[in-house]
């Protein structure tokens, strides 16, 4: 934590201007009336940021991209050796300062400084000296143009130490930065301060000047005697002030001195002072987890006054609007057929290579293994309800392969590759409908099952060829929200629905007493003529004695028996261990595996790459956990069975489905009615979906394909409804789950700063991957097989959950159990009454309630109908922030 520079450095300054001491000045004091006269304000009300910039060139008042500084602080100390630079604090974002012993670096921290400092250093830059520009290549250079002479005696190393080149804190720093350096100190041959403010032209490597090695360019030198003590705090204010982005950008554009203090002006401007006596000063601010943007402060670009973020309640920011940097150009019409889907397939095809290479990341692995069990899960538990509406006309295997080819294709072709394909609750109570109706009436299921599919896609392609999906614009965020915490409402019941029915399949053992075992016994009764059952008496000494066959060499197991054809007589031949105790154990045990590990990433324990990994495969660490207890434990739990053939569940139907022959010839007419209402079903599920997908705040950069998602899924719907595979919209909190496993994050960065969310990983790769081991699962079965229900169970609840937390909803669902003064500080709290919000979230609840019971009902079908009405939920209220 030591710059040496040798003791001639500072003769080497003697030479230089000096500057005097700051102190107070003031215009026309004899003339205390003039001050009635005038207003004592600006008669301009623009900020200082815009005075800053109206200062420079007119060919530099543009945005420039500054490299991020890495500040360092020397201070020179007086030592038994003689004079010495230390270094005594260091900047990024935040300050951290040399711990008394000069051993430890303190925590980063907002600094705080002293007011009488930053007018200090205003005074110094404006009588100082200053270089703007200067070429020169070492440090010896500067300090000679410096003093106007040719060869000054100031020795510093030209190359980087080793100390340099291994200091570890460099991989904090990220690529492209520059250095700046703030030298003070007290020397006793001056009698005056001398200042100078330093910036190169070009950014030059100064050897062993900084603590990294970095090309640097500025440098602020305060040299003055020993009689003034503020020199100190005069270089913390200096390091503040370079950290800060719009002193940044009008040091680097600065041409004279004016624009400098004109900067600090700006600086001041925007100043908080907090009073004495009501806080502690030698107290350190951590950072805050959000900064604003340079961008918004300045407030020199108009668009940067519109409200962002959560202070608009109505979606101003989230909904399809022009203005919509993610998808205003993909809803605006052109007015010709087709003329969407052009645009769509020429917006997307530039895309299409990276789509691929971009996939090229271990995060991508942990996804596909994350969302190919999620898939696997959810076609198993859809496929045994369609199984039970349709008497296995549809069944697991048919959603297995269903869902593998389905996916497969609109991965490799749609506009959002990220879009996860699933049946759907709406689309079942559709299929259960259609096959009591058919049964009723005499028809052929799959055969007017095939007309309504082709009347859909026909309609679908006439959607596409209208440009209907600019009608997407209009949601709001009222219906984004409801639409998902239902689904993910959906996700967490049916989770814990299939874990309470465990408790049926597999009973807890309420009666039993450990004190009567000697009574409890089982044996098995052989039906079969010439066997006597009094050889083959089970009976078992205690009640987990059923656990193992008989030990005896004539006893028979309990599958044995049955296999012979016999039954089992006794009171303990129904007891099973307590699998529903286990099974919850695991499946709560999955979810706070998940839950805790997601959080890794912002543990304070283990280096940040081992904290990144383990929270990118947080899901599949949690599976193998959980199943790794289960293996030991012995017990037999609730495992996933996928089917090991490939033949139809329902022997009696074939792999393609004809036209005609089974049904009257008026049925493919006829067809035309019900498929109205699935086109509505399927359009609705399908766009809402995309525009939560392509919300601005995940930051897509390859831009969306409202148009071609949807030809998409209308093509797909003639594939399966000809083969006789379900139908498939995007699955909400699968898509939803699989973006946020793909979430990238800035690898560095600086010491107390958050890392900084990029994005999306967006690519084809891990959907196209997901749905391949989707359709080969089928010969996985011996692996699989080992992997128990509830855990899969606690990952549906935990994908559940996430979606459930990810909506503004939830946030203003809590604020309903808060007391006001332990509210959080939210945007639009400040700009929108209390009980406004209150009245909004009231409203967003009830009509999530009657959605939920249209959802248990037969008038489930209705579903798409009651989230076009949710568009205008009662009183409009208004809750964007101005």
């Amino acid at each position: 934590m030591r710059s040496h520079m040798p003791g001639g450095g500072a003769t080497a300054l003697r030479a230089a201007d000096d500057c005097s001491q700051p102190r107070l000045e003031c215009s026309s004091p004899g003339a205390p009336s003039q001050a009635f006269g005038c207003s004592i304000f600006p008669s301009s009300t623009a900020t200082a940021a815009l005075r800053a910039s109206a200062a420079l060139p007119r060919e530099k008042r543009g945005d420039i991209t500054c490299p991020l500084l890495f500040i360092q602080l020397n201070q020179l100390l007086s030592t038994p050796a003689g004079l010495e630079w230390r270094e005594m604090a260091r900047w990024i974002k935040f300050e951290e300062k040399v711990e008394d012993g000069g051993e430890r670096w303190s925590a980063p921290h907002v600094p705080a400084l002293p007011l009488h400092s930053l007018f200090q250093l205003r005074t110094c830059l404006q009588k100082g000296m200053m270089l703007l520009d200067l070429d020169a290549t070492s440090f010896k250079e500067i300090i000679g143009k410096a003093k106007g002479r040719s060869e000054p005696r100031t020795q510093v190393s030209k190359t980087p130490l080793k100390e340099q080149l291994r200091n570890r804190f460099k991989k904090k720093v990220p690529p492209g930065a520059e250095a700046a350096h703030v030298a003070v100190g007290e020397v006793e041959f001056l009698e005056k301060p001398f200042a100078a403010f330093i910036r190169l032209r070009r950014g030059v490597s100064l050897g062993s000047l900084a603590e990294v090695s970095l090309p640097s360019r500025f440098l602020f030198i305060l040299l003055g005697p020993p009689k003034v003590k503020a020199y100190h705090e005069v270089g913390r204010a200096m390091a503040t002030l370079l950290t800060d982005e719009l002193f940044q950008r009008a040091a680097w554009q600065a041409e004279h001195r004016e624009d400098l203090i004109t900067g600090i002006e700006a600086f001041l401007d925007e100043l908080i002072v907090l009073p004495p006596g009501k806080w502690d000063p030698s107290a350190r601010i951590p950072p805050p987890s959000h900064l604003p943007s340079p961008r918004k402060r300045s407030a020199v670009d108009p668009l940067d006054q519109q409200p962002h973020g959560n202070g608009n309640m109505t979606a101003a920011g989230d909904r399809a609007s022009p203005g919509h940097p993610g998808s205003g150009e993909e809803l605006e019409r052109t007015g010709r057929l087709f003329g969407g889907l052009l645009r769509d397939i020429r917006r997307k095809a530039p895309w299409y290579g990276s789509d691929f290479s971009d996939a090229l990341h271990p995060q991508c692995l942990s996804a596909v293994l994350y969302i190919y069990l999620a898939t696997v899960t959810n076609a198993i538990t859809f496929g045994g309800m369609l199984g039970d509406a349709t008497a296995n006309m549809q069944g697991v295997l048919e959603s297995f392969l269903g869902t593998a080819f389905a996916g497969f294709i609109f991965c490799l072709f749609s506009g959002q590759p990220l879009t996860i394909l699933s049946s759907t609750g709406p689309v079942l109570v559709f299929e259960r409908l259609l096959f009591s109706f058919s049964q009723d009436h005499s028809l052929d299921y799959l055969e007017f099952r095939l007309w309504i599919g082709l009347w859909v896609a026909f309609f679908g392609i006439v959607l596409v060829a209208t440009e209907a999906s600019h009608l997407v614009r209009y949601f709001t965020r009222f219906t984004e929200e409801g639409f998902c915490a239902l689904i993910s409402l959906i996700f967490i019941y049916d989770s814990l629905k299939k874990m309470l029915s465990l408790a049926d399949a597999f009973p807890i053992n309420w009666q039993y007493r450990l004190d009567n075992v000697t009574s409890y016994s089982c044996t098995c009764n052989l039906s079969s003529p010439g066997h006597s059952p009094a050889g083959n008496d089970t009976s078992l000494p205690s009640a987990l004695a059923m656990q193992q066959p008989p030990a005896t060499p004539a006893g028979l197991s309990r599958t044995q028996c049955l296999d012979r054809g016999g039954h089992l007589l006794g009171t303990s031949c129904q007891y099973v261990p307590d699998v529903t105790l286990i099974s919850f154990l695991l499946f709560g045990g999955t979810f706070l595996f998940c839950t805790a590990l997601k959080r890794f990433r912002s543990s304070r324990y283990f280096p940040v790459g081992v904290r990144k990994l383990v929270s990118d495969f947080a899901v599949i660490l949690a599976i193998l956990a959980s199943c790794a207890v289960d293996a030991v434990l012995g017990l037999e739990t609730p495992k996933l069975l996928v089917p090991s053939e490939l033949k139809p569940t329902n022997p009696a139907r074939g792999w393609i489905i004809f036209p005609f022959g089974a049904n009257p010839w008026w049925v493919c007419l006829v067809s035309a009615v019900p498929a109205v209402l699935v086109t509505i079903l399927i359009f609705m599920d399908q766009q809402i979906t995309a525009v939560i997908l392509n919300r601005r705040e995940y930051k897509l950069q390859k831009g969306a394909g409202f148009h071609l998602d949807l030809l998409c899924v209308s093509l797909l719907m003639v594939v399966t409804s000809v083969t006789g595979l379900p139908w498939y919209v995007s699955a909400t909190v699968i898509s939803l789950a699989h973006m946020e496993s793909l979430r990238k994050e800035s690898a560095t960065s600086a010491p107390g700063e958050h890392p900084e969310f990029l994005g999306i990983r967006e690519q084809r790769l891990t959907g196209l991957a997901v749905f391949i081991l989707t359709g080969v699962s089928v010969f996985m079965a011996p692996v699989l097989k080992h992997i128990p229900m509830p855990v899969l169970y606690g990952v549906f609840l935990h994908m559940g959950v996430t979606a459930l937390n990810s909506i503004q909803l939830m946030d203003r669902v809590r604020l309903l159990l808060m007391p006001a003064k332990y509210q959080p500080d939210l945007a639009y709290l400040r700009h929108v009454p209390l009980r406004r919000v209150h009245l909004f979230t009231v409203i967003q609840l009830l009509c999530l309630a009657l959605l939920w019971v249209l959802k248990s009902t037969v008038a489930a079908i209705i579903f798409p109908v009651m989230c076009e009405l949710m568009q205008r939920p009662g009183p409009q209220i208004n809750l964007s922030v101005n």
